[in-house]
């Protein structure tokens, strides 16, 4: 017989009492939270709302737009979202306090998907993006006819990730009273691009009104160098108050007064999206491909061209543009762009050769 079947069983219950399952201590969770879970909430009450602003991790999100109920809220984004990007134009879910009493805090849960996204890198040799926007349909290019000198090539990067990233873009040139817009305008005429122009002391009433008919409707983002004047016109299309600034009158150069990425609702229709002055607009992330099909599919006869029969406009394949400057079916404007647009082929690691 087993040692064991000789132990008095008698003792035991003495010693130890009554002893089952329920005796047993749990040891507390030294963290203090709750077990994780596989089920994840569907927060099937969050408000749907748009993000205006984004500041050092705090989200301006817009409720109930156009609504009598529309107010500013401040969130954060929940740990759901993992390393999702939040940026100004995303539509959201949150959910919390919406209240939008002066303290409270709601919190992203989820963002919807885009249909555009603005991005830019470092330099065309960086593949690393920045996003500035999303959702924005058009892109109001703004540069100055004089103090800072307007410059060709940053307007065509600019539409080069406009066309990349399905957003249409508009050419506005300010400070018409310190020079005339047309050089300028001219070298974008083998284009078929929207151009406005605008004065610099002042924002006159045709001007806005031609501006705010192109706005409305629409998402429309502002892209320019520093000190052209974006913020002037922001504030007279919005009665908001954006800083401006001046040119520094020995560098030539703007200052930037503009540092966060802000959308504002113009009062006749439409929002428009103030993003801060750059120097510097880098394609690395945009494919080669699409910098020339993008502007052969935008490419316009010059005035008074008559095309040869058969000649399309539309369905522009690659190097179409091209073929076109070489038939000087595009004068010396379309050269020069050509130029320019073969450039940035090269920096983004392209091929040049047809």
């Amino acid at each position: 017989m087993p040692w064991w079947d000789d132990v008095d069983d008698a003792d035991d219950d003495e010693e130890y009492g009554e002893y089952d399952e329920s005796s047993v201590r749990v040891r507390p969770n030294p963290k203090g939270n709750r077990p994780r879970t596989k089920q994840r909430p569907t927060y099937d009450d969050a408000a749907v709302g748009v993000v205006w602003t984004v500041d050092r991790g705090r989200y301006g999100v817009l409720l109930a737009a156009g609504t009598p109920d529309e107010r500013e809220i401040t969130t954060n984004r929940a740990r759901e979202l993992g390393k999702k990007s939040v940026v100004t134009g995303d539509v959201v879910d949150v959910v919390g306090d919406t209240s939008g009493a002066e303290g409270s805090l709601a919190r992203i849960v989820r963002v919807h998907d885009r249909t555009t996204l603005l991005r830019r890198s470092a330099d065309d040799t960086d593949a690393v993006e920045r996003v500035i926007v999303a959702n924005a349909d058009q892109m109001l290019i703004v540069v100055a006819a004089a103090d800072p000198e307007p410059r060709p090539r940053l307007v065509d990067r600019y539409m080069v990730a406009a066309f990349d990233a399905g957003i249409e873009p508009i050419l506005c040139i300010t400070k018409t009273d310190l020079a005339s817009a047309e050089p300028f305008a001219e070298q974008f005429a083998c284009l078929d691009l929207q151009v406005v122009t605008s004065s610099s002391t002042r924002v006159d009433e045709p001007t806005l009104a031609e501006l705010r008919a192109i706005l409305d409707g629409h998402v429309t983002v502002t892209v320019g160098h520093s000190g052209v004047g974006k913020s002037t016109l922001v504030n007279a299309l919005t009665g908001s108050t954006r800083a401006t600034g001046v040119v520094n009158t020995v560098t030539g150069r703007g200052r930037h007064t503009s540092s966060s990425t802000v959308s504002l609702r113009v009062p006749t229709g439409g929002r428009i999206i103030d993003t801060p002055g750059v120097r510097s607009f880098g394609l690395g992330h945009v494919d080669p491909e699409n910098i020339l099909r993008s502007f052969a599919s935008h490419a316009v006869f010059p005035p008074g061209y008559e095309p040869p029969d058969g000649i399309a406009l539309v369905d522009a394949h690659d190097w179409e543009i091209v073929d076109r400057v070489e038939e000087g079916e595009l004068g010396d404007v379309g050269r020069e762009r050509l130029e320019s647009l073969l450039s940035l082929v090269e920096s983004t690691g392209g091929a040049v050769s047809g």
